[in-house]
């Protein structure tokens, strides 16, 4: 049976706050700060759990091996005789945002009825860049089924981004649906991360129905206020949009195309005069879980407390909630090491719409599967972690081994 699965990306060891996202307004503003490895792996434990607790399907994806060495060599370079600003790049633990791990179809929108998965390739961000060929290894064994069908990268330069800038709208998770794709243009202080021609060249390996596939520009003062994903500004399920009025360059039409495609949507648009765009970014409105509660009591929304604490978010979200809007809870989640990199809960999920039944059960998690993740991080991962602390061979060791501690507890020795 269909069924939709949040798998969301463990924060890794290395996890550190060196300002590497151009346009990700927190990366920036933390840069330089102190890190919490360990607190940050556990609060992602607990939202999986939080999940867990709802009903919903969880999974999971291990971090890659960082620091990557192989990737300084082809620069020419070593993690001892690196730059600052190259080792920090290598050092990257931004896998853990699963969002931006690959984009998803499920086998009902596909002409051959199997989930296409196409990793992203990332070319945007130099840190991020190199992340494919890891990620793809991990899709290859979780989805290695014949029901599904797993994609390399779209080459560069045509910037791909992953789920962050790809919804979809459905009357039921298994059934078929209109798949959104929003993509930037222009220049500006900020980068477009997602290209069109990624997008579209998506859509064609995925074969989709042309009829029922939207590619709609993201709005520029969106990208240029910090919405860096369409997800900071846009998220869906089934048959609701959730948008703030700044989230695509023509609002009017993009509302007009995606109720032609998708007649049944319901678009709950949150304006500006209510929320402003730096508020909507600063407490992660957007980048929320929207999910379909199982209870069959309508959509729970999962977001991190910062949008609790910001008071015109949470005015507004009440009052939706009062009016008996869709969203009928609001379940906040304490993500904050997360937050503080420009990542909230919707960045550190990607989701995948199968039968769990043809997933590799070892990137499928309970209760106490997390339990022993939780142990393993407890035990194994840096309490902090301090920009002047990447130069250390003796980190660099102690996070490697970290790793392997956690691919042996979980019996995945093919990705060590």
């Amino acid at each position: 049976m269909l069924t939709e699965i949040n798998f969301d990306g463990i924060i890794g060891p290395t996890h550190n706050y060196a300002g590497l996202s151009r346009g990700n307004i927190a990366s920036a503003s933390n840069a330089g700060g102190v890190s919490q490895p360990r607190a940050a792996a556990l609060q992602g434990i607990e939202k999986m759990c939080h999940t867990i607790a709802l009903g919903l399907p969880q999974g999971l994806f291990m971090p890659l091996d960082r620091p990557d060495a192989p990737w300084l060599e082809t620069l020419g370079t070593s993690l001892e005789g690196a730059e600052p600003h190259l080792r920090a790049q290598a050092w990257s633990a931004s896998s853990m945002w699963a969002a931006n791990a690959a984009t998803v179809s499920p086998a009902p929108d596909s002409d051959d009825g199997k989930c296409h998965l196409t990793v992203a390739n990332l070319v945007t961000m130099p840190h991020r860049s190199h992340e494919w060929p890891g990620t793809l290894a991990q899709l290859r064994l979780a989805f290695a089924d014949p029901a599904f069908a797993v994609h390399g990268p779209v080459p560069a330069p045509f910037g791909d981004e992953g789920a962050a800038n790809h919804m979809r709208l459905c009357d039921g998770h298994g059934s078929p649906g209109v798949e959104i794709f929003v993509y930037g243009l222009g220049g500006g202080r900020f980068p477009a991360r997602q290209h069109l021609d990624a997008s579209k060249a998506i859509a064609r390996k995925h074969r989709l129905d042309p009829a029922r596939t939207l590619f709609i520009r993201q709005s520029d003062t969106a990208i240029q206020g910090g919405a860096f994903h369409n997800d900071v500004v846009a998220v869906a399920n089934e048959r609701v949009l959730f948008t703030h009025e700044t989230a695509f360059e023509d609002r009017e039409g993009a509302h007009a195309q995606i109720r032609a495609a998708f007649p049944e949507v319901e678009i709950v648009e949150v304006p500006a005069s209510a929320v402003s765009l730096p508020e909507a970014i600063k407490s992660y409105l957007f980048n929320a879980q929207l999910v379909s509660l199982p209870d069959g009591d309508g959509m729970g929304l999962v977001l991190p407390t910062e949008a609790r604490d910001t008071r015109p978010v949470w005015d507004w979200l009440e009052a939706h909630v009062a009016g008996n809007g869709p969203i009928r809870r609001l379940l906040p989640v304490d993500v904050r090491q997360s937050m503080a990199n420009g990542g909230g809960p919707a960045c550190l999920r990607l989701r995948v719409v199968a039968d769990p039944a043809r997933i590799d059960s070892r990137f499928l998690a309970d209760a106490a599967k997390l339990d022993r993740i939780a142990e393993v991080v407890t035990r194994h991962w840096p309490e902090a972690i301090a920009p002047g602390d990447l130069a250390s061979s003796a980190l660099t060791a102690e996070v490697r081994s970290a790793r392997a501690a956690l691919l042996g507890a979980l019996d995945l020795a093919e990705l060590a």
